[in-house]
């Protein structure tokens, strides 16, 4: 009796099935079709994805050797180019060396180049900061001190990634310019700094060196 049971149940089930599926078998397919066509649109665009990034890497190397060749026009007209159009990580990259190149030849309008570059937000803190520090470089010989201190004071700060280029141009911009208080102190901070490079702590006691001793009250 009780096998009798079981497969009346058995039966039941199976007829359950059968009307679900006959119910909602187009969706289902529907499902799998949309399933199935969305990893073959990711497998796709992760293809492309690559081809792009492989075709940019290609065309970042050809760059690079003009450069090398001393063709900095051609070099910077190729990097140029390649931030158009190049995947983002790329793009960066290609931007910084176009304002590179070009800083041979016109070093004000390759500081307008990074100056853009600070300002993208899209570009990425550190990023930012580079073309910062690239900029200023470029105009340290000519700028004012108050320029330089708009420009680098923010990059200047503890833990700052570029802290230590930062506060050696506010120090010797700030002597170049006569502000002999502010060379001390942007020279302090990098004595005090336990991290600052070896190089540039020696480069930082010959420009002491050469400030007059502070007057005794």
């Amino acid at each position: 009796m009780s096998e009798l049971f079981n497969e009346v149940d058995e039966e039941v089930r199976r007829e359950q099935l059968k009307k679900l599926w006959d119910k909602y078998s187009i969706v289902f397919i529907a499902l799998m079709v949309l399933v199935v066509a969305g990893i073959g649109g990711w497998r796709g665009y992760q293809y492309l994805e690559a081809k792009k990034a492989a075709e940019a890497g290609a065309a970042f190397e050809k760059a690079v050797e003009l450069s090398e060749q001393d063709k900095h026009a051609d070099a910077e007209k190729a990097f140029t180019e390649l931030a158009a159009t190049a995947p983002s990580g790329y793009r960066t990259l290609a931007r910084l060396r176009a304002a590179a190149e070009a800083a041979s030849r016109d070093p004000k309008a390759a500081a307008k180049m990074y100056d853009d570059i600070a300002a993208d937000r899209s570009v990425g803190g550190e990023w930012q900061d580079l073309a910062k520090i690239r900029a200023a470089g470029l105009l340290l010989d000519s700028a004012s001190y108050a320029d330089m201190q708009q420009r680098l004071e923010p990059s200047a700060a503890p833990k700052s990634t570029f802290r230590h280029s930062a506060r050696e141009m506010l120090a010797l911009s700030a002597w170049r310019n006569n502000d002999l208080t502010a060379a001390r102190k942007w020279l302090d901070a990098i004595d005090g700094d336990g991290e600052t490079p070896p190089g540039l702590r020696s480069r930082a006691e010959a420009l002491q060196a050469l400030l007059p001793p502070v007057a005794k009250s």
